[in-house]
C-alpha cells in the first residue's frame, strides 16, 4: 500500500509498558525539539516542561508520507497554540513604577522582590506638595532605562506613563496616575535615552540573566553611586642612601655613554672579557634588548583633531555573583565591559586599546595553583618535623655567608666549566599565568544582530617576565 494514499488518523499505537517506562525516565537527546502536543493546557497552575525524545522519522526530499505530514502539522499547531498563551504573573509579586520621559527615569512606587538589592538608586526630587513647600526635596527609588526595561520585559514590573487624560478606575490600580505601558512601547521609549542602544541593552539583559551585577561605568547623574577610584601608584619614600645610589648610578651611566664608542646596530653584543662578566647567557640576551620596550614608552602616532570619538569606551562595570555588593557603596568592579556593534565597528586600534588600559588599574599576578597529593603532604610534614631540631643548632656563620657572593662575583662558575649546583634551589615562579592574563583586562562585547560575543583583551607583561 502506498504511504501517500494512507488515511491519516490520530490514534496512537499502544506501547509496551517497559518501553513506555524507559521513555519517561530518559530525556533523550538535548538537540531534539520538545513535543508540543504534550504541553498541558492553560488551566494547569504549574505546567511541566515536556520531555525530549527521538524523532519518529527523518526528513526526506519528497516531503514524507501523508501520516508524517499529519503528525508534523499537529505538532506545529500545538506549538503555535502554546506560544499564543497569555503570560500571567501574580499581583502580589509584581512591582510598579512610573516612567518619566523628561527625566529618562522610572520612579518605583511599589518595590517587591529581590531585584532591587542590586538595581536602582536613590535620587532627590521635589516633593509633590503645595507651592509654598515646593523647595522641599524627598528621596525616591529610581531606575535607569535598561533596568526598567529589563524588569518590564521579564514580567516583574508594571510600568506606567503619566497622562492628563481622564482614566477609568480599576481594581487594585487606583493609586496609579497614568496609563500602562506595553513591552513594545517600553522598548520604543526607553531605547535611545541616556546613551542606551539596543546592543547595550541586549548585553545588559544577557549578563543579568547569568546572575552578574551590572552597573554604569560613567554615572548618568550625581545621585548615581559609583565605586571608589582606582588606586594610583603611590611613590614609596626612599632613604637618603638609596637616593645617593641612584644619583651615582645615573652619573656613571652618563659618563659611560660619553667615553664609550658609539652603538653599532650590526654588532650589538660587546665582549669585554674583564672578569668574564658579560659572557653569561643573561648578559648576552640583555645586550640584545637594545630597543626600548614596555607600556611606559609613548606611542609615536599622530592623532588628527578631526577624527571622531572612539566607539570603544567602557560602558558597564561587572561584578561576579560571589562578589559582596552593596548598592549604596559598590566595590571596585571585577570586569569592565565595552559594547560595540559588530557590523559597524572595526577592530580596535593600538591607540584605542592604550586609552582603555589607561583607565584600568593594574591587577596582581594570579596566585600559583598548588597541586599537592596526599603522599606529598605527608612527606612535607615529616621533613618539616625532622628539620626543626637541626635549625635550632644555629645558622651558618656570617663570614661564610658574605664570602660566598663575593667569590661568585669575582670568579663566576662559568669561567671554570660546569656550574656548581646548590643543594637547595628555590623554584622560580611560573611566568605563563601572568603572561596569559596580563596586568590589565578589558572585555569587549560585540553584538552582531542579537548574537553577543565576548572578547577579552589583556595588557601583556613580557617586559616584566624576560625569558632569559
Amino acid at each position: 500500500m502506498d504511504d501517500n494514499l494512507e488515511t491519516p488518523f490520530a490514534a496512537p499505537k499502544p506501547d509496551a509498558p517497559q518501553e513506555r517506562e524507559e521513555d519517561e525516565q530518559s530525556s533523550g537527546d538535548e538537540d531534539q525539539g520538545p513535543d508540543w502536543t504534550k504541553i498541558p493546557g492553560l488551566n494547569v497552575a504549574r505546567p511541566v516542561i515536556p520531555k525530549r525524545g527521538e524523532k519518529d522519522f527523518e526528513p526526506i526530499a519528497q516531503g514524507g508520507s501523508g501520516l508524517q505530514r499529519h503528525v508534523l502539522d499537529r505538532s506545529r499547531a500545538a506549538m503555535l497554540e502554546a506560544l499564543k498563551a497569555t503570560r500571567t504573573i501574580s499581583y502580589k509579586s509584581v512591582s510598579h513604577a512610573i516612567w518619566y520621559p523628561e527625566l529618562s527615569r522610572a520612579h518605583v512606587t511599589v518595590a517587591r522582590g529581590i531585584h532591587f538589592t542590586t538595581m536602582g538608586h536613590s535620587a532627590a526630587r521635589p516633593a509633590p506638595v503645595p507651592e509654598e513647600d515646593a523647595k522641599k526635596m524627598q528621596k525616591r527609588l529610581e531606575l535607569l532605562p535598561e533596568e526598567a526595561l529589563y524588569l518590564v520585559e521579564r514580567g516583574a514590573m508594571y510600568c506606567w506613563k503619566p497622562t492628563d487624560e481622564p482614566i477609568h478606575h480599576t481594581a487594585h490600580l487606583d493609586d496609579m496616575g497614568g496609563v500602562p505601558m506595553m513591552v513594545q512601547q517600553a522598548f520604543a521609549e526607553m531605547i535611545g535615552t541616556e546613551d542606551l542602544t539596543l546592543e547595550k541593552y541586549q548585553v545588559y539583559a544577557y549578563l543579568k540573566r547569568l546572575g552578574y551585577v551590572v552597573t554604569r561605568a560613567k554615572p548618568p547623574s550625581s545621585d548615581y553611586p559609583v565605586p571608589p577610584p582606582f588606586p594610583s601608584k603611590a611613590r614609596t619614600s626612599t632613604s637618603i642612601l638609596a637616593r645617593l645610589y641612584n644619583a651615582m648610578a645615573s652619573l656613571l651611566a652618563r659618563l659611560t655613554r660619553i667615553f664609550s664608542p658609539s652603538f653599532d646596530w650590526w654588532r650589538p653584543i660587546r665582549c669585554s672579557r674583564w672578569l668574564h662578566h658579560n659572557m653569561s647567557n643573561v648578559s648576552l640576551y640583555k645586550s640584545l634588548r637594545f630597543l626600548s620596550s614596555g607600556h611606559h614608552v609613548p606611542l609615536h602616532i599622530q592623532r588628527t583633531p578631526e577624527k571622531p570619538p572612539s566607539q570603544y569606551e567602557i560602558f558597564f562595570h561587572l561584578y561576579k555573583p560571589s562578589t559582596p555588593f552593596k548598592k549604596t557603596a559598590p566595590p571596585p568592579p571585577d570586569f569592565s565591559v565595552v559594547v560595540v556593534n559588530a557590523r559597524t565597528s572595526p577592530m580596535p586600534t593600538i591607540s584605542e586599546l592604550t586609552d582603555l588600559f589607561g583607565q584600568l588599574p593594574e591587577l596582581p599576578p594570579p596566585a600559583p595553583r598548588k597541586r599537592v597529593s596526599f603522599a606529598q603532604q605527608k612527606l612535607a610534614a615529616a621533613s618539616a618535623a625532622s628539620s626543626t631540631p637541626s635549625q635550632a643548632k644555629g645558622p651558618t656563620s656570617t663570614e661564610q655567608s658574605l664570602r660566598t657572593p663575593v667569590t661568585a662575583w669575582l670568579w663566576p662558575p662559568s669561567c671554570f666549566g660546569a656550574a656548581q649546583k646548590s643543594s637547595v634551589q628555590a623554584r622560580p615562579p611560573n611566568p605563563f599565568p601572568s603572561l596569559k592574563m596580563g596586568n590589565k583586562i578589558v572585555v569587549i562585547a560585540a553584538v552582531d544582530a542579537g548574537t553577543i560575543s565576548f572578547f577579552r583583551f589583556g595588557q601583556g607583561v613580557f617586559t616584566e617576565w624576560p625569558m632569559a
